[in-house]
């Protein structure tokens, strides 16, 4: 059986190799100086290209955007510490669950 890793986790291992890249020579590397704040805006623009693109009409947009939104997204996990098996275990973890639940949960609201 030939092990292959998940686009994600892959994407995560190349983002994570820049983190100490030359600025000067790699915009992964410029991210981290920046710091977790301008990672996590990227996020946000990258959410709202996302979103302006899809009601555009347009699937090559679309994926296009929606992979920037993904590179972003494993930027601010390296700056954050955060590994994407903890993201899986929480997708796990939230399986079989109504997602009104589980967000009236995360809201402290009881029914």
């Amino acid at each position: 059986m030939v092990f292959v890793m998940h686009p994600l986790d892959r994407l995560y291992d190349q983002v994570l190799a820049r983190k100490n890249a030359d600025p000067q020579r790699s915009y992964t590397a410029k991210l981290f100086r920046e710091g977790v704040a301008k990672c996590a805006k990227k996020v946000g623009e990258e959410g709202v290209e996302v979103a302006i693109a899809a009601i555009s009409g347009d699937k090559r947009e679309r994926v296009a955007e929606s992979a920037d939104l993904l590179y972003h997204l494993a930027v601010l996990w390296v700056a954050a510490d955060i590994d994407p098996q903890e993201i899986y275990a929480e997708l796990a973890a939230r399986e079989n669950r109504s997602g009104l639940d589980d967000k009236a949960a995360r809201k402290g609201v009881v029914k």
